[in-house]
């Protein structure tokens, strides 16, 4: 079957990559594994050794001739776009402990849905996902880094976030145009205990225009109170959001 450029389908083939991948996900046999796109099922049939419950979700159902082989009492493919799931609904009928969700996520949708798992009404312990490896820089970068951002900084608040490892364009079929890399997700025992809607909005408009300065980003703030925490950390005012930690940006949300 060949691959769909409408659903940005780029076949898994390489076994020392699923492997690897598989190597990866550490889950027991009352665990929950919720793999999204798993289309020809070259990882689902690695994660079905692993003993836990799965759930599969496929947008595709011409996929289906390869992968109904792997339905059983653990394991249920829903053939729909992850998206427009009530994944709270399908996964609260399964008794498990922990939930980890993994997936090779379409690229031009790889943000938005992550941010639908996040903004579910579920505990994920752990995500591990193929996603374009300019991307997963973004996700994993550190601050003074060029790709270090508002999404860095959104998705630090929930996970923590690693990269494991790049993928070459070779190991797919057909090959894509860009590199990519596996990131993982292992969420946060020590969460922010802020405002969550000041802290996000802050970010968001810090990182609005990445060459400004913090100053001129945040011109609808109260900028006295934000520079006393600059200067208490040896910044001045024309410093630039990438400049700052996390911790900084927390302790600036919580005098807002």
């Amino acid at each position: 079957m060949k691959a769909k450029k409408s659903l940005g389908q780029n076949f898994l083939i390489d076994n020392n990559i699923i492997q690897k991948i598989s190597d990866n996900i550490s889950v027991n046999n009352n665990d929950l594994i919720v793999e999204i796109g798993p289309g020809r099922g070259a990882l689902t049939c690695k994660l079905k050794e692993k003993g836990a419950n799965l759930i599969c979700y496929e947008i595709d159902t011409d996929l289906k001739i390869y992968l109904n082989k792997y339905e059983d009492e653990k394991t249920k493919i829903i053939y729909q776009d992850i998206l427009n799931s009530n994944i709270k609904n399908d996964i609260e009928k399964i008794n498990y402990n922990k939930l980890y969700i993994v997936g090779n996520l379409p690229y031009y949708i790889t943000t938005p849905i992550i941010k639908y798992l996040i903004e579910q009404d579920i505990i994920i312990d752990n995500m591990l996902f193929m996603v374009q490896k300019e991307v997963a820089e973004r996700f994993t970068a550190l601050p003074k880094h060029k790709n270090y951002g508002s999404i860095t900084l959104y998705l630090k608040y929930y996970f923590d976030v690693e990269y494991l490892f790049s993928v070459s364009k070779n190991s797919f079929d057909p090959k894509p145009k860009v590199e990519s890399a596996i990131i993982k997700f292992t969420r946060r025992t020590d969460k922010p205990q802020i405002n969550k809607e000041i802290y996000f909005n802050l970010i968001n408009d810090a990182f609005k225009m990445k060459r400004k300065t913090l100053k001129n980003n945040l011109y609808d703030y109260d900028f006295e109170k934000i520079k006393n925490i600059l200067l208490k950390y040896g910044f001045n005012e024309n410093v630039r959001a990438e400049e700052l930690s996390e911790e900084i940006f927390i302790e600036i949300a919580s005098i807002l």
